[in-house]
C-alpha cells in the first residue's frame, strides 16, 4: 500500500499557522528537508506534522532573553536534523535553564517582599559618593544616575557641596533594584512596584512587578517576567511531551 503523504496546507492547518509559515520555518533549517513529487510538491509526513508544532511551541510568543531564544532554536534544530534523542536532552536542559531563570526571579521577589516589610538589605553606616556606592554594588555610576533619571530612587544631595550621599536606606534600595534587574525584570516593571511602594502600599508588590498598567499599550516579556517564565516552563513540559511522542512514533515506522 502506498504511503500518504500531506501537502502544505495539511501541516499548516494541524499546526495551526499559515502554510506561507510552514515553508518559512523549513528554509530556517526547522523542519527537515522535505522532499517532493517529480512535479515539485512538497511530501510530508505525520512526524514532519510533530516537527512544525514543536517549531510553533518554541517560536510562539516572546522569548524571556537571549539564553533561552538559543536554547530553543538548538533544540528544535537537532530536532529537525533527525536526532531526536539529542533534542530530548536538549529539552531538558532548556527546561533547566527556565527553572534557574524563574527561580532567580522569585529570589528577587523575596528579598523585595522582605525589605518592604521593614528587613534591611545593607548595612552601611557611612554616607558613600556615588563612585563608592557603584563599586560596591558592581555597577556603573551611569546606571545609577539613569535609574535616578527613571524615577527608581531619590538621593539627597550634600547641601555644601550639590554631591550625591548615599545611606543604607538608599544602597538597601537599590540591592534591591540591582538584583530585579539582574534577574530579569524590566525598569518599567520595577518602576510600577516602586511607585506603589512610594506610596505606602507594600502588599500585591509581586502583582505589581508581573501587570502591566492600562496605559502601557506595549510590552515586552520582562514587563510581565513572572508570568512569561511559568509560560515557558508549561511550554518545555509540554515540548518534552512531544519529542517523547515522536521518538515512540519514529521507533514504529
Amino acid at each position: 500500500m502506498a504511503r500518504k503523504y500531506l501537502r502544505t496546507s495539511d501541516v499548516a492547518r494541524a499546526a495551526g499557522v499559515h502554510p506561507n509559515t510552514v515553508r518559512l520555518y523549513e528554509r530556517a533549517g526547522l523542519l527537515p528537508p522535505i522532499p517532493r513529487t517529480p512535479s515539485g510538491y512538497r511530501m510530508y509526513s505525520e512526524l514532519n506534522v510533530d516537527q512544525m508544532r514543536l517549531a510553533r511551541m518554541a517560536f510562539e510568543g516572546s522569548w524571556p532573553g537571549r539564553p533561552i531564544r538559543r536554547s530553543v532554536v538548538a533544540l528544535v534544530k537537532q530536532a529537525a536534523s533527525g536526532d531526536l534523542g539529542g533534542a530530548l536532552e536538549k529539552a531538558y536542559q532548556h527546561l533547566a535553564l527556565v527553572q534557574s531563570e524563574r527561580a532567580q526571579a522569585e529570589s528577587a521577589v523575596k528579598l523585595l517582599e522582605r525589605w518592604a516589610r521593614g528587613t534591611a538589605a545593607d548595612a552601611t553606616s557611612a554616607q558613600l559618593r556615588i563612585g563608592q556606592v557603584a563599586d560596591l554594588l558592581g555597577v556603573s555610576g551611569d546606571m545609577l544616575r539613569n535609574w535616578e533619571r527613571n524615577g527608581l530612587i531619590a538621593v539627597p544631595r550634600n547641601p555644601h557641596n550639590g554631591y550625591r550621599t548615599y545611606g543604607a536606606g538608599e544602597i538597601s534600595r537599590l540591592r534591591v533594584i540591582r538584583m530585579l534587574r539582574q534577574a530579569g525584570y524590566s525598569m518599567m516593571a520595577i518602576l510600577r512596584m516602586i511607585l506603589q511602594l512610594d506610596r505606602g502600599q507594600t502588599s500585591d508588590l509581586r502583582r505589581a512587578l508581573d501587570t502591566p498598567a492600562p496605559d502601557e499599550d506595549v510590552y515586552s516579556a520582562a514587563d510581565r517576567w513572572l508570568t512569561t517564565l511559568e509560560d515557558w516552563e508549561r511550554r518545555s513540559l509540554e515540548m518534552i511531551a512531544l519529542l517523547e511522542s515522536m521518538i515512540r512514533k519514529h521507533r514504529q515506522l
